[in-house]
């Protein structure tokens, strides 16, 4: 489409709605990602995944440290058009409205539930049942523009944050096909938020990868690791030591042991005892050692392990 687009964003989530836009043959005129960071134990840079697409297609890529410095060289591309997603810092208003056709952004959540940076983290933590993704206006205010149209997508009750946000990808990739031209032919008028149903998703801070397995029953302990998958991870201390949870899965059922007692393994699993059933860890690391699958881990160091507890 013969629309000057500027892109914005920077995660992987984000380069499936760069590729959607290019697909669709908009003319995406520039790219704006984070700056690329030193990632690893070497400290190597690495571009961001909207750097590397962006460059796989030939757009020009803008990394301003702070966005603000960077809005004379972005509005040097005449941008008709701004579309963001998940891009990491607040967009001044000077360039949200320099565009003739404004800015939007996609949002993974049904707004107004889950503003922020963590919105599909926070949705599988509280065992939600669905969730989606908007094309919404934006404004000052984070996440608080008006809903232009919306995907819903099902959350299953085994999704991982990672598994989840495949099928947000592909309902992103949707509403750019679908709503984006109505928008643009100004057939969207777009929903005002109910300021009253709003909910904050706070990113995952450090003391909420921890996963207490004495509160909460073995929902509450699933569903806090399911949704820091694939990241952060979620971790337990058992003597003192961390181990981070990489796959899990639940079982419901009558258990007398304490909460959080390693009661063997079995069927390629780790069990632990939760109040009302079992979580049987089925990828682990424990705190100075690899990464492993529970059989191997269960056939060494995890012997040691049956009987003693998690917090």
């Amino acid at each position: 489409m013969d629309v000057r687009v500027v892109f914005i964003g920077t995660p992987e989530f984000a380069v499936t709605v760069l590729d959607t836009l290019v697909a669709e043959k908009y003319n995406v005129v520039a790219a704006v990602s984070q700056p690329d960071r030193p990632v690893g134990r070497k400290r190597i840079i690495e571009m961001t995944p909207v750097h590397a697409a962006a460059e796989r297609y030939g757009i020009p890529v803008l990394q301003p440290e702070k966005l603000k410095e960077g809005i004379p060289e972005i509005l040097s591309y005449d941008p008709d058009l701004i579309v963001c997603c998940a891009y990491g810092q607040f967009i001044p208003m000077s360039l949200l409205n320099a565009p003739k056709y404004g800015s939007v952004n996609i949002h993974p959540s049904l707004l107004p539930k889950y503003r922020g940076g963590a919105p599909v983290h926070r949705a599988v933590w509280a065992g939600d049942k669905e969730t989606g993704v908007c094309l919404m206006e934006m404004v000052k205010e984070m996440d608080a523009g008006r809903v232009y149209a919306r995907e819903i997508v099902p959350i299953d009750p085994d999704d991982t944050t990672q598994s989840l946000n495949i099928r947000l990808e592909a309902a992103s990739a949707e509403l750019i096909r679908k709503a984006l031209p109505a928008y643009l032919r100004g057939e969207l008028a777009g929903e005002a938020q109910d300021e009253s149903k709003v909910v904050i998703a706070r990113n995952i801070s450090p003391e909420e990868e921890c996963v207490s397995f004495r509160e909460g029953d073995v929902h509450a302990v699933y569903d806090h690791i399911r949704a820091l998958i694939d990241f952060p991870v979620a971790y337990g201390m058992i003597d003192g030591k961390r181990v981070k949870f990489y796959a899990c899965r639940m079982r419901v059922c009558d258990i007398q042991e304490m909460p959080g007692t390693v009661l063997g393994f079995r069927d390629h699993a780790m069990e632990v005892a939760c109040e009302g059933g079992i979580l049987r860890v089925l990828e682990l690391q424990a705190e100075g050692r690899k990464r492993m699958n529970a059989d191997a881990f269960g056939n060494g160091a995890g012997r040691e392990w049956i009987g003693r507890r998690f917090d």
